[in-house]
């Protein structure tokens, strides 16, 4: 096998980037069935994701250690929202406090953002729509971005140092399925991770902690993520603005806000296509 994939290599029929990608994923495959070695290695990953989520943990405590005193009312209604009610009553604590402690709020919107998006935890949407309630438009759409954007390259940095065992174990056959897209997207990577966060395609965890696997440079990931989350945080803030009038996350999306976002995707996507195309008739 490995003078096989050295002959190809040296008759050029394979990239190396692309051959090297692969190579791993076969080699995790051919040996995952072993016990001792892949067992290990997820245990001990394991145990440094729980130790990294308990510092942060620690750094979100301390955050909100620096909130306002709240009563045992207000108390109950500060926590991550798991619906259209929690948000509503989540506003109406932090739109009473925003403007006398506007620093402290922000930061414990950011840090809670962020948390959500490092590990992959539901509730993010949610505050997406709590911010176009909270702040102007323009900050609103800056401050989803940047929380998107940060917590999405923690969580690719993660799977960089703790999450290629699971990765390789339990996802190994839809990570080589993706990374032959990646390949063929290669030098239009950026316009790729727009088009992939617009549309539904693929989950938004999934594309993070595969992407250190199948070679995806952090910069590119981090502006095809701060860009491409865009266009769906646009509808959520919008439907931020009338948060009371909303009883499920579903009505933040309506046939336009849809009818945009397809938009948006196919204008994402519209560069690689020309240039594909431009390509095949110099050649």
């Amino acid at each position: 096998m490995a003078k096989k994939r050295r002959d190809r290599r040296e008759a050029g029929v394979v990239p190396l980037a692309h051959e090297e990608q692969h190579e791993k994923l076969e080699e995790v495959n051919s040996t995952k069935d072993t016990p001792s070695a892949p067992g290990g290695s997820a245990r001990m990953s394991l145990l440094i994701l729980l130790s990294i989520f308990t510092c942060s943990a620690s750094i979100m405590y301390l955050v909100y250690s620096y909130f306002p005193e709240l009563n045992d009312d207000e108390m109950e209604k500060i926590k991550i929202p798991k619906d259209m009610e929690d948000a509503k009553a989540l506003g109406t604590v932090l739109s009473k406090y925003k403007d006398t402690y506007y620093t402290e709020v922000l930061m414990a919107y950011f840090t809670t953002y962020i948390f959500l998006q490092t590990f992959a935890i539901p509730g993010s949407i949610f505050l997406s729509i709590l911010s176009g309630y909270l702040y102007p438009f323009p900050l609103a759409l800056f401050l989803v971005c940047l929380c998107s954007g940060l917590g999405a390259s923690f969580c690719y940095m993660l799977s960089y140092l703790v999450g290629r065992p699971v990765v390789y174990r339990y996802l190994s056959e839809r990570a080589k399925k993706w990374s032959q897209q990646v390949d063929k997207h290669r030098k239009h990577l950026i316009n790729y991770i727009i088009f992939l966060r617009i549309t539904p395609f693929l989950p938004n965890w999934f594309i993070n902690i595969t992407s250190p696997v199948i070679n995806v440079p952090l910069g590119v990931f981090f502006l095809g993520t701060f860009l491409g989350v865009a266009p769906p945080s646009f509808v959520a803030i919008n439907a931020g603005t009338t948060l009371y009038k909303l009883t499920t996350a579903g009505e933040a999306v309506s046939w336009n806000s849809l009818a945009v976002l397809g938009v948006l995707a196919v204008l994402s996507i519209l560069p690689v296509c020309f240039q594909k195309k431009l390509q095949e008739k110099l050649e």
